[in-house]
C-alpha cells in the first residue's frame, strides 16, 4: 500500500539554532534568563541575518542534467552550513558559521543521488548527506579545504511511505522523511515507528538510522537499530540492497555496516522498518527522592525488573529544579507505561513499589489509565520540548548552556556522574572565574546500565565561548574515558567526538573501517572528516 506525502506547516526554520523562527525567545526574555547566570552580557546579541555573512559565489557549477535539483541560494546554503549544537549557535551569532556548502542538492530518487555522486566524484567535491539539520556534533558541516568545493546532499525531497506491510507490521520507508510526516503518513494504518527522539520534529530516518538515535523511550528498544529489517545505501561504489528479513545468521549484518556511518560510506536512501500498534492504554507518577544514590539503586531494580516502563527518567536535584519538576532539593523519578494490548496501571504500580522500597516518595496526584499526569511529570515533559529554544537564549547572552550524554555499566555510574560534576564544575570556574551548573539525568536505563544526560550552564567568555565550550568538553572527554563510558550513547561522532571516538574502537576494528570506506568511496568525496580519514 502507498502513503500519501505530507505537506508541511508554512512556518519558516529558523537557520542558524534550534527549530522554528518563532518559537525562540525575544530579547527580554533572553535577558531574565542571562541574570540568572552572573557574567553574562548586558544585553542579548542580535539574531543573526544571512544578509551579514560574507557568502562566495560557487565555486562550481552543476551540470545542465542536474542542474533542476541544485541550489544556490545564500539562504538555503548558510541554513546547511552547520548542525543544530551549542557550538553552531555562538558560531552563527559571532557572524562565524565556518565553510558554507557551495550548493545545495535535493535528489527526488535513488537515480538522483547516484548521478550526484558520480558528478562530486568527477569534480572533487565532497558530499555531505544531510537530512533535518539537527546534528549536535558535526556531523553535517565541512571542515578543512582538502575538496574542491562542498555540496549539501538534502535528502528531504525523498519523504515518502512507500510501502505498508500490515500483516507483518512493517514500512519502507524514504530517508528523507522528516518524524512526524512519518507518523502521519503510518496513522491512517494504526501503526507507529515509536520512535521518538527530542529532534523528532527537525529529523529524518534516514538521519536516525546514519547516527543510531536514541528514542524517548527508557527502555526496551529505542535505539534506531532495533527496528531495521532491510536497508538501500547508495555509494560510488554501488547500491548495497540487503533482504528484508526478521532475522539472519548469514555473516556480518550488512545493515550494521551503515547504521551509525554517518554518510560516510554512503547515501541511505530508504529502509523497511519494524512498527507496532497505536499504544491506546498509558499510566505515569513521578517519585521523589531525597538521596540521589537511592534514587540510581531503585532506577537499577526497576531496570532489571520485566516491567520495561516507556519513560524512566531520573532526574538529579539541579535538573529536577531546572525542568521545574521539584524546588525542594529532591531527585526526581519520572514513570511512564503505555501498551496497545490493555492497562498498564499494575505495572505502573509495581514500578512504584521498587521505587519506594527504595525510599522514593510517590506524587501527590499520581496519573492512571485515562487520568491526568502529575505536576512533575507535566513539568518535565514541558521542559524537555521548549530546552532547545532556551539553550539559544542563553547563546544569546554569552553562556554556555550545551549537554553532553554517554553510557556505562551500573558499577561505575555513580562514580562518573560525581567526575564530572566535579570536574567539568571546577575546569568552568577556572575559565571564566564564574560557578558553573552541572546537572545530570537518566534518559535510558538498562539491566546491564544507563545512560546519564549532563546539562552545563556557566557563564562563557564573551567572544571565546566556542574554545570556551571546547576546553570543557575536552575535560568531560577525559572523564568519560577515565570511566569507560562511551563518548556517545546516541548523539553519534560527527566532526566534535572524533578525538574521544578514535580513542575508544578497537585498532583491528579502525583498520577494518578504513578499508571500508577506500573500497566504497575510493575518491573520499562522502562527509569527509567523519569515522575515518
Amino acid at each position: 500500500m502507498s502513503g500519501t506525502k505530507t505537506r508541511p506547516a508554512s512556518r519558516t526554520r529558523s537557520w542558524w539554532g534550534w527549530g522554528w523562527a518563532d518559537a525562540h525567545p525575544d530579547d527580554a526574555e533572553c535577558t531574565a534568563m542571562g541574570a540568572l547566570l552572573p557574567g553574562t552580557l548586558a544585553r542579548p546579541l542580535p539574531v543573526p541575518r544571512v544578509r551579514d555573512l560574507r557568502i562566495a559565489r560557487p565555486a562550481v557549477e552543476p551540470p545542465a542534467s542536474l542542474a533542476h535539483l541544485v541550489d544556490t541560494d545564500p539562504g538555503q546554503r548558510a541554513a546547511h552550513a552547520m548542525g543544530k549544537a551549542y557550538r553552531d549557535v555562538v558560531r552563527a551569532l559571532r557572524g562565524r558559521p565556518g565553510r558554507i556548502p557551495d550548493l545545495v542538492a535535493r535528489p527526488r530518487d535513488e537515480r538522483d543521488v547516484a548521478a550526484l555522486l558520480d558528478w562530486a566524484g568527477d569534480r572533487q567535491v565532497a558530499v555531505v548527506p544531510y537530512g533535518g539539520g539537527s546534528s549536535v556534533t558535526g556531523g553535517v558541516e565541512y571542515r578543512g579545504d582538502a575538496h574542491r568545493a562542498v555540496l549539501s546532499l538534502d535528502l528531504t525531497a525523498m519523504d515518502r511511505v512507500l510501502e505498508v506491510d500490515a500483516e507483518g507490521r512493517a514500512a519502507r520507508i524514504q530517508a528523507g522523511t522528516l518524524g512526524p510526516a512519518l507518523e502521519d503518513q503510518l496513522r491512517p494504518h494504526g501503526l507507529t515507528l515509536r520512535h521518538f527522539p527530542q529532534s523528532f520534529e527537525f529529523s529524518t530516518l534516514g538521519g536516525w538510522l546514519a547516527t543510531r538515535a536514541g528514542g524517548h523511550y527508557a527502555t526496551g528498544r529505542t535505539h534506531i537499530d532495533d527496528f531495521v529489517q532491510s536497508m538501500r545505501v547508495v555509494s560510488p561504489a554501488g547500491t548495497s540492497a540487503s533482504w528484508r528479513l526478521p532475522a539472519s545468521g548469514a555473516g556480518p549484518s550488512p545493515d550494521r555496516l551503515f547504521l551509525g556511518s554517518e554518510g560516510a560510506l554512503g547515501v541511505i536512501t530508504e529502509a523497511w522498518v519494524r512498527l507496532q500498534e497505536r499504544p491506546t492504554h498509558k499510566a505515569s507518577a513521578s517519585l521523589a527522592f531525597a538521596d540521589f544514590q537511592a534514587a540510581l539503586r531503585a532506577v537499577r531494580a526497576i531496570a532489571q525488573s520485566d516491567l520495561l516502563p516507556a519513560n524512566c527518567r531520573l532526574l538529579d536535584a539541579g535538573e529536577a529544579a531546572l525542568s521545574g519538576a521539584a524546588h525542594d532539593g529532591s531527585a526526581v523519578l519520572v514513570l511512564g507505561f503505555e501498551s496497545a494490548d490493555g492497562p498498564v496501571s499494575t505495572r505502573l504500580e509495581q514500578a512504584v513499589g521498587l521505587a519506594r522500597s527504595h525510599g522514593g516518595r510517590r506524587g501527590t496526584d499520581p496519573a492512571g489509565d485515562g487520568a491526568p499526569a502529575d505536576a512533575a511529570v507535566s513539568a518535565w515533559r514541558s521542559a524537555f520540548l521548549r530546552m532547545p529554544y532556551l539553550r539559544d537564549g542563553l547563546a544569546r547572552m554569552g553562556a554556555v548552556a550545551e549537554t553532553f550524554e554517554t553510557a556505562a555499566t551500573w558499577d561505575r555510574i555513580p562514580g562518573l556522574i560525581e567526575a564530572v560534576r566535579d570536574e567539568v564544575g571546577a575546569a568552568a570556574v577556572k575559565a571564566s572565574g564564574h560557578p558553573a551548573t552541572v546537572n545530570c539525568r537518566l534518559t535510558h536505563v538498562y539491566p546491564d546500565g544507563a545512560a546519564p544526560y549532563f546539562t552545563v550552564l556557566a557563564a562563557g567568555r564573551p567572544g571565546d565561548e566556542v574554545a570556551f565550550w571546547d576546553d570543557l568538553k575536552a575535560v568531560a572527554s577525559e572523564v568519560l574515558h577515565r570511566h569507560r563510558a562511551t563518548i556517545t550513547h546516541h548523539h553519534a561522532v560527527g566532526r566534535d567526538h572524533r578525538p574521544a571516538y578514535d580513542r575508544q574502537r578497537p585498532d583491528p576494528f579502525a583498520l577494518a573501517l578504513r578499508a571500508a570506506k577506500g573500497a566504497l568511496d575510493p575518491r573520499g568525496i562522502l562527509n569527509p572528516g567523519v569515522l575515518v580519514d
